[in-house]
């Protein structure tokens, strides 16, 4: 399995975040891979280490003031920051790489982002691959909460408010990975008021991703067991999406964190099965779905 090497990924403003880099000696391709909002990059290590076992070139950012980055932890100063750093970190794959286009994965909030890249930069995403993305959550602050952050905004924006995701059994069933997750010291468990408006204001920006001229292939991967997102209106959303390629794929058994699973076998070979089938044929001639009808292509493992 391809070992990873951690460099230093230096964004516009200055701010130095920690990034893995997979490079495989003879890559075909390349990829982006995007994290949640409680985790970080040592959580999909497994997934990214497959992508390049299968000739991919892989960059792992971690989310500025996540993981191993340094503080102010769980911060954005503007969404527009959060969209520099997206754009950054795809902009640098593509000039390490040589490469015009690159696929991105997103898991949980990290689905998000890579929405946003598919949208802004429909000509440099050669697909995306979504995780249990964070579209539609079924956790949220309560109202109180949210008056609180909308206080926190006038008097003190870097307050911290805990992540309504704070259970490890939300994640995984996987005994020996609710460990991980329990005794993970770089896992995030609170975010500013900053944080949270940035990701409200990304929600909004992205909420007409289906008017957006991105008509590249889109790959979807629910879990049975969820309890953070919303799988009925993420199938939904993914149905009325104009691509012509689109996959659903269900893993019954499967919680959250898919890598997380006892048995991950069946989401890595969803995960890079899909990337590179596409990358061996033009999108136009793929089988991978049928041309698009009401519901894109589902398959349940």
């Amino acid at each position: 399995m391809q070992n990873f090497e951690l460099a230093q990924l230096r964004l516009p403003d200055g701010y130095t975040a920690h990034a893995r880099w997979w490079r495989p000696p003879n890559p075909r391709g390349a990829v982006l891979y995007f994290h949640g909002i409680q985790s970080h990059g040592g959580w999909y290590e497994q997934s990214a280490a497959r992508l390049a076992d299968a000739g991919f070139t892989v960059l792992m950012p971690d989310r500025r003031g996540s993981g191993l980055n340094p503080p102010p932890r769980g911060h954005f100063e503007t969404l527009p920051q959060c969209l520099s750093d997206t754009r950054h970190a795809l902009d640098t794959l593509l000039d390490q790489t040589g490469e015009a286009a690159a696929h991105v994965v997103g898991v949980s909030w990290g689905g998000k982002q890579a929405v946003y890249l598919a949208q802004a930069l429909p000509e440099k995403v050669k697909s995306i691959s979504l995780v249990a993305p964070g579209l539609f959550p079924r956790l949220d602050l309560t109202g109180f909460e949210k008056i609180r952050v909308g206080l926190a905004m006038v008097h003190d924006r870097e307050k911290q408010f805990d992540i309504p995701l704070n259970v490890p059994s939300y994640f995984t069933a996987n005994p020996d990975r609710l460990r991980y997750v329990d005794e993970d010291q770089l896992k995030l468990l609170k975010v500013t008021a900053r944080f949270l408006i940035t990701s409200r204001n990304l929600d909004k920006l992205i909420r007409d991703f289906h008017r957006s001229p991105y008509r590249n292939p889109i790959h979807l991967m629910l879990a049975g067991h969820e309890k953070i997102i919303d799988n009925d209106r993420t199938r939904a959303w993914l149905a009325a999406l104009p691509s012509p390629i689109r996959r659903l794929n269900e893993f019954p058994e499967g919680h959250h964190t898919l890598e997380f699973d006892a048995n991950p076998e069946r989401f890595f070979h969803a995960l890079v099965g899909w990337i590179s089938d596409l990358e061996s044929a033009p999108a136009r001639d793929s089988k991978i779905c049928e041309p698009r009808a009401a519901s894109p292509n589902i398959q349940r493992v």
